[in-house]
């Protein structure tokens, strides 16, 4: 049993400390939030993942992990000590590494014993080398260390599964024994694991996540196209799909990615690029072909309704999270795309099964519904903004005859157009051939 210590229990850091203690080390998750320690404590989450709060109980009980906002407390006698703060956007889209730097000084006040410091957070890339030298700046003489980095690869909605059941480990330092060790910490997982320096592992995990965002921008601007030449793109992408030097992941379009990483990381890659002199075009256009799709979404609404201006109309959102499985509002395009509708003067309505707590304080003029029944009555229009499996399964022949009028955007392709046609909507998705032969049915 190793004895680990995980700084910060925001969405990484939960994760990783309830899955290393499942993994059968004694875990203490730290956090300077008193309020969300407390919590903690008692049993509330910090975030809705779905299986965390049996697997944070779990382990409550067994004793393996526990919450504290003591460094001195979470230090002793520990092994390794994982970063896995927040490194919120900065004013130019630089990465703000303000709680990384808190981290790694009250690290350095507090050390007592050898310990291998694992950068989990998204940093830029240097960040590793920044933390070595802030540790060494406030530590005691004689005390030893090492930095590692080790960044995550957590999908929203699926964290657990993917931290238990990794594609790959990337372990970047320049001391070989702590990254073996790191690696001993690992090998349950039974992943391939790549030991590089400490710039390529964090390289990595920012070229990855700006790789994954340019495929979901790619496929949103072969929307466009396929709209304007009446081609489907759901089956553009199936195509694409098969072939295996594409794969079909990442090639659903729709209304554009959000949350609190893809934004993010893109941006600061960016930032990073420029800062270096260099002209980083491609991450660019991911950017503004994601920003535009919340604005195409908009137009698209007016062009259904036949309205420039839709005062006077009630428009529901089905879904608010930036995708399901998460009450995860970060760069939601939900949260633009409200606004803008506000804006053009409708009344604007939403439903979502998870997210309406988060939500509510971000978009106080929408109105939450318990329920998608209750919300589209005296509907003009429905939107699909979030993927949930619960409106695939809708009664949409009871949808249809509430609302004022049965028009419904599907942001997100979740539905079959000459269904919807059969139906009676006034049907509309995303880069599904559009030249006026579907939506007129």
């Amino acid at each position: 049993m190793k004895k680990i210590c995980v700084i910060g229990t925001g969405y990484v850091g939960i994760i990783t400390a309830a899955c290393f203690a499942d993994l059968g080390n004694r875990v203490v998750a730290l956090d300077i939030d008193e309020e969300k320690i407390e919590g903690l404590k008692n049993g509330k989450m910090p975030i809705y993942e779905p299986g965390l709060k049996e697997l944070v109980d779990r382990n409550v009980n067994a004793e393996r992990l526990s919450f504290t906002t003591s460094y001195a407390e979470a230090l002793e006698n520990t092994e390794f000590a994982f970063i896995a703060v927040g490194t919120p956007e900065g004013v130019d889209g630089e990465a703000d590494l303000k709680y990384v730097a808190a981290a790694a000084s009250s690290i350095a006040q507090n050390i007592q014993n050898e310990l291998i410091i694992i950068n989990k957070s998204t940093v830029p890339v240097g960040t590793g080398d920044w933390v070595a030298k802030i540790v060494n700046e406030h530590k005691s003489d004689g005390v030893p260390f090492s930095v590692v980095s080790c960044p995550e690869f957590l999908r929203e909605g699926a964290a657990i599964s993917d931290f238990m059941n990794p594609h790959r480990v990337v372990l970047g330092s320049m001391d070989e024994e702590a990254a073996d060790k790191v690696a001993q910490l690992h090998l349950p997982l039974r992943a391939p694991i790549v030991v590089t320096d400490l710039r390529t592992a964090e390289m990595i995990k920012y070229a990855s996540n700006a790789f994954l965002a340019t495929k979901i921008s790619f496929i949103n601007e072969i929307a466009n196209i396929c709209e304007d030449l009446g081609a489907d793109v759901t089956e553009v992408a199936a195509g694409m799909g098969y072939d295996q030097r594409i794969g079909p992941h990442f090639l659903s379009a729709g209304i554009g990615y959000g949350g609190s990483c893809f934004p993010k990381d893109v941006k600061a890659l960016a930032h990073m690029a420029e800062e270096k002199g260099r002209h980083p075009q491609m991450l660019h256009a991911v950017i503004d072909i994601n920003t535009d799709r919340r604005q195409m979404a908009v137009q698209r609404v007016k062009e259904m309704l036949g309205k420039e201006l839709l005062t006077g109309t009630t428009i529901g959102l089905l879904g608010l999270s930036f995708k399901p499985n998460t009450d995860d509002m970060r760069e939601a395009p939900s949260l633009d795309i409200a606004k803008s509708l506000e804006a053009a003067g409708a009344q604007v309505r939403a439903y979502d099964p998870i997210a309406m707590e988060e939500a509510a304080p971000l978009l106080p003029k929408v109105e939450m519904f318990p329920n998608p029944y209750k919300m589209a009555v005296g509907c003009d229009l429905l939107m699909v903004n979030t993927e949930w499996n619960e409106f695939q399964q809708l009664d949409l022949e009871k949808i249809h005859d509430t609302m004022k009028q049965p028009f419904l955007f599907d942001g997100r392709n979740i539905y079959d157009p000459d269904k919807m046609a059969q139906l009676g909507f006034k049907y509309r998705g995303v880069g599904r051939g559009y030249d006026g032969r579907v939506a007129d049915k």
